[in-house]
């Protein structure tokens, strides 16, 4: 059995105090980038409707609930700010890659299986290739375990 001065003064069986400096230095700044650069996609598109229904409407096509597009577009927000307090903290989690990438994919089935039958504008295939981007930077760019 090992004791708190073989563990680095910690309690033996506690997470290393290094584990979260180790994850911010191997996440580096694509990483960082990646989760700027998709928070900042997710805010605007996702805050758009919010302040302006009316262009919002303009380039993506008549609505008849906006109550639906406000609550999408605050749960778009919310994933946005999510993966953007990630990079900002360093948080290489599987957690932030599940949520980032099954946001992603969620938004670009969507768009293409109701732009394919015409129940949405075929705008919105722009935003499942956008989308589509962001998975592939995803599964690049993530940190894994062993990995470093």
């Amino acid at each position: 059995m090992r004791t708190p001065a073989q563990s680095g003064g910690r309690p033996v069986g506690s997470p290393s105090t290094t584990t979260a400096a180790t994850d911010v230095a191997a996440a580096g700044a694509p990483y960082r980038y990646l989760c700027y650069g998709h928070a900042a996609y997710y805010l605007v598109t996702g805050l758009w409707p919010l302040v302006s229904m009316r262009t919002f409407m303009a380039v993506t096509g008549p609505k008849n609930d906006t109550w639906l597009v406000n609550t999408a577009g605050l749960l778009i927000s919310a994933i946005g700010t999510t993966v953007g307090l990630a990079g900002r903290r360093g948080d290489t989690s599987p957690a932030v890659a599940t949520v980032a990438i099954g946001g992603a994919a969620s938004l670009a089935a969507i768009d293409v299986v109701y732009a394919s039958r015409r129940r949405i504008s075929p705008i919105y295939l722009v935003d499942a290739a956008a989308e589509a981007g962001l998975i592939g930077l995803w599964l690049l760019l993530r940190p894994r375990a062993g990995r470093r």
